[in-house]
């Protein structure tokens, strides 16, 4: 379907139909969530130190009773995740009779930032203040406390391991069992030192990628954990006295005695980093862990997983409600109070042909090659312009770490867009047919006026329905690590400080997307796919380099920034579908700014609740 074919009936035809496919989705979601009705799922909130607390999603099993109580698994994301994010573990805990808890790690999600810049390491990213409360509460009188386990992946692993740690050191003072049963630790590591283990007095597990981008910062600098300092010392340290020490791991082989709580397990998938948590032999591991140290065992196998469909379900709902927000705004410029901003659409520039066409793809390769070439640059960039988020302190001056270097990546491209494509119009363009009427930009400024009206109102519509989603099926939009998630309301003060910075990025986007490749006689579908590609190849180009120089080398090329690069596994995909809305409001308005307003607002929200954010306590 082209923008131009989205007369009125077929827009009201596909709005209904989105927002039925959001509702039906939603709800088998929440079943599977829930496993068919075996499950109770509500959101909690623990008080912890210093006034801070810890936000989470409680899964319990209707056979978890005051007399059959059932042990608890408290399971932490890692950096830059929500609890949604790793709803897959807790789901298939859940519905093997396990209590399940999963939070938003400190800073992160509706957990309150921590007082310590260590948060992982010091709190366990808030794990050790809800394990506390677990284990000292009446209100939770259907868990045995005796049998309280953890689980974490990537700076969520380090949090179960420092968690053994620092029970583990409560324990010896006490002379009284750790309070943590168990602890599994996936995608980490580094942490799995003498000073570390020493104290553990929990069963541990483990698990590791053999791809795990973040390798070299290990010992040996690579993902292989049978012959690894730090899994040898995991296995030998807290060994029975007398038995020699393991010289060579067995991966998936169980070492010592879980009554003692000296058992150790090592696994080792083949999976790249970020997508541990969401392969299915790595959650079977885990499954199987805790079968085994809590004597648990339920009728389902280990391979019996349905989280991949709450997955492929949520992914749908997330297309859905994006895709819902085009034939809404067509409905909305209907109405006498926008109805103005429906103008004709200007006739497209000619197609370039000889230097014109040499021209446009020197530019567009030029301009990929920017947008490369200046990210990790932008990231180490905004490390000392926001001195204080970078260095996780408690701050209101642009407190997201990592949204910061994409707000100055988004600026500088946005700004040499504009600039390449004044100077293409300006030594070629004019001389050869195109002129700035083709480009939509004329306007007023009561039109922008009500134009920044429609988009703040398409906002506000578009969370209010997922608001109403989660209401009602405790479900939002998203597909692994990648998510539309409901916000608290001070989230709305850091949308005006990041909207004006990523807002010369989404215009300088809608500008060259209809001013400089929309050509007279070209399919609209070719002419949008150009777009998302120009658009996202610069940042796809940058995971494709790292990529392939972890395959041929073992090693990524950016090292200190991989972190930066994972993160674009979320942002690639939004640049590429950025073209597509600033087309289709642009066939309906005439005018490049509906599409980036609109985008700018939601697209920057979903940014903001899916990273980290240091933000003083209330």
């Amino acid at each position: 379907m082209t923008p131009r074919a989205l007369d009125a009936r077929t827009s009201n035809r596909l709005l209904l139909a989105c927002v039925a496919i959001v509702l039906v989705a939603s709800f088998f979601v929440s079943q599977i969530q829930q496993s068919f009705g075996d499950v109770q799922l509500q959101s909690i909130k623990i008080p912890a130190q210093n006034g801070q607390w810890v936000a989470g999603d409680l899964f319990k099993p209707k056979s978890a009773t005051s007399d059959s109580p059932a042990p608890l698994i408290v399971v932490v994301p890692g950096f830059q995740r929500s609890k949604e994010s790793l709803s897959n573990i807790a789901i298939e805990l859940a519905r093997r009779g396990f209590v399940a808890l999963s939070i938003d790690p400190y800073a992160q999600g509706a957990s309150s930032a921590s007082l310590s810049r260590r948060a992982a390491t010091t709190e366990g990213y808030g794990m050790f203040a809800v394990v506390d409360y677990a284990a000292s509460s009446e209100n939770l009188n259907y868990i045995d406390r005796t049998r309280i386990g953890a689980t974490g992946h990537s700076a969520g692993g380090n949090a179960a391991i420092r968690g053994a740690n620092y029970f583990g050191k409560q324990a010896r003072r006490t002379g009284q069992p750790s309070k943590l049963h168990s602890v599994y630790v996936s995608g980490y590591v580094l942490t799995l030192t003498e000073e570390v283990l020493a104290d553990v007095r929990s069963n541990v597990g483990a698990s590791y990628a053999y791809f795990d981008e973040g390798a070299y910062r290990n010992e040996l600098q690579n993902g292989d954990m049978r012959v690894a300092p730090e899994a040898l010392r995991l296995i030998n340290i807290g060994r029975e006295a007398g038995r020699a020490p393991v010289d060579e791991v067995e991966i998936g082989g169980f070492y010592g005695d879980k009554d003692r709580r000296t058992l150790r397990v090592m696994h080792n998938e083949r999976v790249l980093h970020p997508f541990q948590p969401y392969n299915k032999e790595a959650t079977a591991n885990q499954i199987e862990y805790f079968e085994h140290v809590f004597d648990f065992r339920s009728e389902l196998g280990s391979d019996d997983q349905i989280w991949h469909w709450k997955e492929l379900l949520s992914m749908v709902s997330l297309a859905a409600a994006l895709v819902a927000i085009i034939p809404f705004g067509r409905l909305l410029l209907e109405t006498p109070w926008f109805r103005p901003l429906v103008r004709p659409v200007p006739p497209a520039q000619p197609k370039p042909r000889g230097r014109g066409r040499q021209l446009f793809w020197s530019t567009f390769v030029i301009g990929a090659l920017i947008a490369c070439f200046s990210y990790i640059p932008m990231a180490e960039l905004s490390q000392k312009l926001f001195v204080a988020a970078s260095n996780r302190e408690l701050t209101w001056f642009f407190p997201q770490r990592m949204n910061n270097a994409v707000m100055l990546w988004a600026v500088l491209n946005g700004s040499i867009g504009f600039l390449m494509f004044w100077l293409s119009y300006r030594y070629f363009g004019r001389r050869n047919g195109v002129s700035p009427q083709m480009w939509g930009v004329d306007t007023t400024l009561s039109l922008l006026v009500c134009t920044f009206l429609l988009a703040t109102v398409l906002f506000f519509c578009y969370f209010l329905f997922l608001f109403i989603v989660y209401y009602f099926f405790h479900v939002d939009y998203r597909f692994l690590f990648m998510g539309v998630r409901v916000f608290e309301p001070s989230l709305l003060i850091l949308l005006g400080m990041y909207v004006p910075f990523f807002f010369i990025f989404f215009l300088s986007n809608s500008l060259r997307i209809n001013g400089g490749m929309r050509f007279d006689g070209q399919p609209e579908w070719r002419s949008m796919l150009l777009g998302g590609v120009a658009n996202s190849l610069g940042l796809l180009l940058i995971v494709v380099v790292q990529y392939a120089t972890f395959a041929a080398t073992g090693m990524v090329y950016w090292t200190d920034g991989w972190l930066y690069v994972n993160l674009l596994f979320a942002v690639v995909p939004m640049m590429f579908v950025l073209p597509y809305f600033n087309r289709y409001f642009f066939r309906m308005t005439g005018s490049i700014y509906l599409g980036p307003m609109i985008t700018c607002l939601i697209f920057v929200m979903i940014l903001i609740t899916n990273t980290v954010i240091y933000l003083p306590l209330e």
